[in-house]
């Protein structure tokens, strides 16, 4: 599946542990952007629904859209745009919407009046990157309506027990990623092991997509380059693969 990116709007608040070093802040710091403002994109508001010279969809049918990565699709000054970008999502039925969120508290109150029990093309994924958040937030998603329902702990800051939402089975997939960039926080092999085998034992698919800067193997710190984060976190997936079939 081909993956790409669509941000309506730019520009976030801190607004939890997590948010620390992000990496919107730490971008739009080194391209002396203001990333408190939030504003409306000029250039790619409507990009899902853009044609090429050939009448082609610039999104091709079948791609997963990350959506409002930099960021957050539910934030208050997005309210006046946010029914607008629904119709455009509606009209692109033949690619996936992710759409992560820190706000879920805000979910029900910003949703189109056609969503019903959700739309089969859009994936919800909640970030929660400690027990305190993850305690915190999955309750709240666990009584909103989704076809499609993810749990993001990113960037893991310490270990975590998933058990008691995982065993409800309202979620389809656990992404695990570290910390990149300026004084990245660590992120502990262990704690994606106990992650994986909790999705292991309950059923529910697991990903570990990017180890972050400072990836620490039995008690051994790694400094990893941000190009490699994703190349040594398939590798550690395989070995966890190879673990479980022992």
């Amino acid at each position: 599946m081909k993956k790409t990116q669509w941000n309506p709007w730019h520009g976030c608040h801190k607004c939890s542990p997590g948010c620390l070093n992000c990496f919107v802040f730490y971008l739009d710091k080194r391209y002396k952007r203001e990333t408190n403002v939030v504003v409306k994109s000029k250039t790619n508001f409507d990009l899902p629904l853009r044609k090429d010279r050939a009448g082609h969809f610039k999104i091709a049918s079948g791609s997963e859209v990350a959506t409002c990565f930099t960021s957050d699709f539910f934030i208050e000054e997005a309210d006046a745009w946010r029914h607008e970008a629904w119709k455009i999502i509606r009209q692109r039925k033949d690619v996936n919407f992710l759409i992560c969120t820190k706000r879920i508290e805000r979910f029900n109150a910003c949703l189109p009046d056609d969503w019903e029990d959700g739309y089969d093309h859009v994936f919800i994924a909640v970030t929660c990157e400690n027990q305190e958040k993850i305690n915190e937030r999955l309750p709240i998603f666990l009584n909103v309506k989704a076809k499609h329902k993810y749990i993001f702990v990113s960037p893991i800051l310490e270990d975590v027990d998933l058990s008691r939402y995982l065993q409800t089975a309202a979620f389809e997939l656990v992404s695990v990623a570290g910390e990149s960039y300026e004084n990245a926080r660590i992120c502990r092999f262990d704690w994606v092991r106990h992650i994986k085998q909790t999705c292991d034992k309950y059923q529910v698919a697991f990903e570990f997509h990017q180890t972050g800067s400072r990836f620490v193997v039995k008690d051994r710190c790694y400094k990893i380059s941000h190009h490699n984060e994703y190349i040594q976190a398939k590798r550690a997936m395989d070995f966890l693969e190879k673990e479980k079939l022992k």
